[in-house]
């Protein structure tokens, strides 16, 4: 039995060129395994690298895990709107390289962002043809255990994430179609076929 469950799609011919494809949803959903997993699978499949003002962690590499800048550096990247997406997240700021995804996109290759709701949004806006897709939890109950799993938190820091889960869930009508996450397996076999589709084509949502 599959266990992946997509809403809003009907079938597409198959891919001519690969477009942006963005993957969102709420926090604890599972955005990371599941790309991870894809990626492992098919290591053709390339994945933004982002910037940011974030010092690196021991192990890290610039270029590799993160493009590593100071906060003028930052700056320069806004103001020259070389970012597609930027948002500030526990006080760093993080983007995603404009001219290295559209690099991509030209030589053909599928592209893969893994970003917030914010820079959803704002890639929406800056890539029209740019193809949305929400992650979304089982349940809401699954959500909760993910979010709470393991008990470490205080109770108010726990409240702040289930409120912010429920705010990104109710974004979900804003993206072209929503994949269920029942199976890491099932759910990375269907994002690539998403991200194999044909470029300037939509998915049914009515």
């Amino acid at each position: 039995m599959s266990s992946a469950v997509s809403r809003g799609m009907a079938p597409v011919p198959p891919a001519r060129q690969p477009r942006l494809t963005v993957l969102s949803g709420p926090s604890g959903v599972g955005k990371s395994t599941v790309v991870a997993h894809m990626r492992k699978v098919h290591p053709e499949v390339w994945l933004s690298v982002s910037a940011t003002t974030r010092k690196p962690r021991p192990g890290e590499r610039h270029g590799v895990q993160y493009f590593f800048v100071d906060d003028g550096e930052f700056d320069k990247l806004i103001a020259n709107g070389e970012l597609l997406e930027w948002a500030e997240f526990a006080g760093n700021r993080y983007g995603t390289p404009r001219k290295a995804v559209l690099d991509r996109l030209e030589s053909g290759e599928p592209v893969l962002l893994e970003i917030d709701l914010q820079g959803a949004r704002q890639v929406r806006e800056s890539m029209a043809d740019a193809h949305l897709v929400f992650l979304a939890p089982p349940s809401w109950e699954e959500l909760v255990r993910r979010l709470t799993g393991r008990g470490t938190e205080a109770p108010e820091v726990i409240e702040r994430r289930l409120e912010a889960a429920r705010v990104e869930l109710a974004a979900e009508k804003e993206f072209d179609v929503t994949l269920v996450n029942t199976s890491v397996e099932d759910v990375s076999r269907e994002l690539l076929a998403l991200m194999l589709r044909r470029s300037g084509d939509r998915e049914a949502t009515s």
